[in-house]
């Protein structure tokens, strides 16, 4: 059973609120904090800086790929080293991986280039790096998994891709 807010009632209450003094926000200056704090753990001496981002202003349609880690290229490199066995790679074919990500993307988990490919490995389209794992847009695992996975079955080893990719300009 649902009430109807009566007109005086209504009324008295939009009197009460308009009378109200507005409270000042502190949102500004904890904001502020908060990017000097971020700034000081960023720059510290301490090693390579792992940042967590997440944003907070979700709409109805956002999912949890708003939310991305970002490493350090030395990080990413231990990642795909501690992978490559997996994939029948030996540590000695990393140069070549190294080369081809470093010329592809830098090792940027986000980068695009304006050829539509994206992130580590440079897939185009992005969104085929999927078969590896939905979070593929914003985590590093898996778009070296992928990758990995893309050189093992288009080139059989890491250096068949690089001097592919060195005699054609792509890979």
């Amino acid at each position: 059973m649902q009430l109807a807010a009566s007109p005086a009632t209504s009324t008295g209450t939009a009197k009460l609120l308009a009378d109200r003094a507005p409270e000042v926000s502190r949102s500004l200056d904890r904001q502020a904090l908060a990017v000097t704090v971020k700034a000081a753990a960023l720059s510290s001496a301490k090693g390579a800086a792992v940042t967590h981002t997440v944003n907070v202003k979700r709409t109805a349609t956002a999912s949890l790929a708003s939310t991305a880690i970002t490493y350090a290229p030395s990080q990413l490199k231990a990642i795909t080293l501690q992978l490559m066995p997996s994939y029948g790679f030996s540590t000695g074919d990393f140069s070549c991986i190294d080369q081809i990500w470093t010329q592809e993307s830098n090792w940027n988990v986000h980068a695009a280039n304006a050829s539509g490919a994206y992130v580590i490995p440079q897939a185009l389209p992005g969104s085929k790096m999927a078969s590896a794992g939905p979070d593929w847009q914003n985590n590093a695992t898996t778009q070296i998994k992928w990758g990995l996975g893309y050189i093992k079955s288009s080139y059989g080893t890491p250096c068949n891709a690089a001097a592919f990719k060195l005699s054609h300009g792509w890979y």
